[in-house]
């Protein structure tokens, strides 16, 4: 697994971007999968360059992705870019694309960020989630400020999820956060969360790098540094499995759609009680219509898993 931390200068035209940063994955041959960060192309704060640089799934950046993938016989996460759905609206999409140069997955971000950004303001955000079965097992994933949302999280671990691929443009003012939620998440859901995040300066923010792998008890398994370049680490395939079999908590959920229901007798201590605990129904992105799980959208030129 390569993780490909990227930079996004201001002023460097977006072609060259696209060129250079396929070069950069060029350099990560031989990997089983390869990650990008959150809007590497624009750069995540160049919001008054967001309309301009938006394009649909069939663009220049998603059939770069497919020529990337196709070359390294690898699966790549392309990061995410600025979609403009059919609608005219803008989402900020991440892509998994396998080998043979097919988008196999699509996520919209769900929870766009509105806290000293514009995001939240030009961007629409996801309502769905799905997970993708691959060779590398069953994989979705979030962008970074989904990370502090855990509702998201649970709801992929119920549609079947291993790993959870996180593209992001996290600030190094919040590093602390950024590695305690990746540990977090990692750990409640007995998953491996691969969390890649951009590097340098955009419009006075500094962004904080140290992308990481983090396994499914909770172990580090790798972390960069704050410079552009490749991070390599390893995978166990079985671990995800393995740990959740040692270490069954999953099967103690009282609460949520895939909770068990309580004993037809009332509480544990044998009393009475109205109102006891029964599944929930599936959780809600704030402020926006129910999470629906799906297929990944079928793209012109390739197919769904």
């Amino acid at each position: 697994m390569a993780l490909i931390q990227v930079a996004s200068p201001p002023g460097e035209p977006p072609g060259r971007r696209r060129q250079r940063v396929g070069e950069l994955v060029a350099g990560a041959a031989g990997a089983d999968l390869v990650l990008l960060p959150e809007l590497w192309l624009p750069g995540y704060f160049a919001f008054d360059r967001y309309q301009e640089l938006a394009e649909p799934l069939t663009g220049d950046t998603v059939e770069a992705g497919r020529e990337w993938a196709r070359a390294l016989g690898c699966h790549l996460h392309l990061g995410t870019f600025l979609e403009r759905g059919a609608d005219g609206r803008l989402h900020n999409t991440a892509v998994l694309i396998d080998p043979a140069g097919t988008v196999v997955h699509t996520y919209r971000k769900i929870h766009v960020f509105g806290y000293r950004s514009r995001e939240a303001a030009l961007v629409a955000p996801g309502e769905e989630i799905a997970v993708a079965t691959t060779a590398l097992g069953p994989l979705a994933a979030t962008t970074c400020y989904d990370l502090r949302f855990p509702e998201l999280w649970r709801a992929l671990l119920d549609a079947g999820a291993h790993t959870v691929l996180v593209p992001a443009a996290w600030p190094a003012a919040r590093l602390g956060h950024w590695r305690l939620f990746t540990s977090c998440r990692a750990v409640e859901e007995q998953m491996v969360v691969v969390a890649c995040n951009a590097v340098g300066e955009q419009e006075g923010t500094v962004l904080g790098g140290h992308s990481r792998v983090v396994g499914p008890g909770g172990e580090l398994v790798a972390e960069a540094g704050e410079d552009e370049g490749i991070t390599w680490c390893l995978i166990d395939p079985e671990a995800v499995a393995r740990v959740r079999e040692e270490f069954p908590v999953l099967r103690d959920r009282r609460l949520g759609p895939a909770a068990p229901l309580p004993p037809t007798g009332g509480a544990h201590d044998g009393s009475a009680r109205a109102g006891a605990a029964r599944p929930q129904a599936a959780p809600r992105a704030e402020g926006n219509a129910p999470l629906r799980r799906r297929s990944p959208r079928p793209i012109p030129g390739g197919s769904p898993p």
